[in-house]
């Protein structure tokens, strides 16, 4: 077993993360990174302000697939697609071969969710989950003033002031009442709104899009409250949705994502699944930091040191220059309710739950500065 290939599919954050976390431990065992596009290393997270910044997908990209291979004496195949696993055979069908392995990772990554839009503009609609897609909707922008953004989350956010700090012309749409509204409370939200309608950003909140329809060279959109606008280019940053077509065919067991236990281990004792495709004893968990840290606990899991996950408090910060955010949302289901204290400076937002305990906090501009102190009061 031991001598039998770990092979890792995707090659993205998670799935290079673990494979040098991985190295660390052993540099014997062979080691094969299967990777749906070019298989080069990139920092997917800096996709959302790169704009700003001048920076082609080019620029953006650290290492092609063949350094990565050098440097983890690995293989690593590129435009590799994998059809099915085998899991009694403990193999793959990848690109019409069989490929067997000893141990299995899924670093599948998520799909951007797509709205079910209407019109002869909807196919046009962009999305930015890779490189690629960035590539794609830089060479859409060249040249464009006005760009529509679906979705005020964390990303639809990052991508407006990116592209307004670029010199564009930004609308945003989405349904909530406010940004980031599954992540601040009401008066944050409203906070983050008017520090980035400062920044030059046009919100349209409360409301969807009912119709994109091509408009001579633009788009022209419809929303459900009666507005219209026009744009050059729409992108859609409303969520993704993990990648679990490939484990359930399988016969692993799925659910939001690709269910695992606190070992990031399947349903198959030989197979184990990381990044924004897992679903971590209930949780998933799309963030850098949640990564970094299955990445530290599957490594010495697959040397046969079963290691399991122990996440820290993991606060999440939002890349918007208008408005600095930093946030550590509570749990699901945690009752409390949030103490807010606001000044023209910034919002420091502490949800507490009924015995007083700090179980979540929002910090936006000057208050981020009191990030360290509280994630050490977090209770997890």
């Amino acid at each position: 077993m031991r001598h039998q290939p770990v092979v890792i599919i995707g090659s993205g954050l998670a799935g290079y993360t673990l494979a040098r976390e991985f190295r660390k431990l052993d540099a014997e065992t062979p080691l094969a990174i299967l990777s749906s596009d070019h298989g080069g290393f990139y920092s997917k997270p800096m996709l959302s302000n790169a704009f700003a910044q001048k920076k082609t997908a080019d620029a953006l990209l650290a290492k092609d697939a063949t350094r990565m291979a050098d440097e983890l004496k690995a293989e690593v195949r590129a435009h590799t697609s994998v059809a099915a696993i085998n899991i009694q055979r403990r193999q793959l069908s990848v690109n019409g071969e069989t490929m067997s392995y000893g141990k299995l990772v899924l670093a599948l990554g998520a799909d951007p969710i797509r709205l079910p839009l209407t019109g002869s503009g909807a196919e046009a609609v962009l999305s930015v989950n890779n490189l690629d897609d960035y590539r794609r909707f830089r060479e859409a922008a060249e040249g464009k003033r006005r760009i529509a953004i679906l979705g005020a989350g964390l990303i639809g956010c990052e991508f407006a002031n990116d592209l307004a700090n670029a010199g564009y012309t930004v609308d945003v749409i989405d349904l909530a009442a406010q940004p980031l509204g599954r992540l601040l409370p009401t008066d944050a939200g409203v906070f983050m709104q008017r520090r980035l309608e400062a920044a030059g950003i046009v919100f349209h909140l409360g409301t969807s899009i009912q119709q994109i329809d091509r408009a001579g060279s633009g788009l022209r959109l419809n929303l459900a409250n009666g507005e219209m606008l026009e744009a050059d280019v729409v992108l859609s940053a409303v969520g993704l949705r993990p990648r679990t077509t490939l484990a359930a065919a399988a016969g692993l067991q799925v659910n939001r994502g690709i269910m695992v236990n606190h070992l990031l281990q399947t349903s198959d004792e030989n197979i184990y699944a990381i990044g924004d495709c897992a679903e971590v004893e209930g949780k998933v968990l799309p963030f850098v930091m949640p990564i970094m840290q299955a990445a530290r606990a599957l490594a010495p899991t697959l040397t046969g040191n079963a290691t399991p996950v122990c996440y820290p408090a993991m606060p999440v910060a939002v890349k918007t220059p208008a408005c600095p955010a930093v946030v550590a949302p509570p749990e699901p289901g945690v009752a409390g309710q949030w103490r807010l204290k606001q000044d023209v400076d910034g919002v420091k937002a502490l949800f507490e739950d009924a015995d007083g305990k700090l179980r979540g906090f929002a910090l936006l501009g000057a208050a981020v500065a009191e990030k360290n102190g509280l994630a050490q009061l977090l209770v997890q």
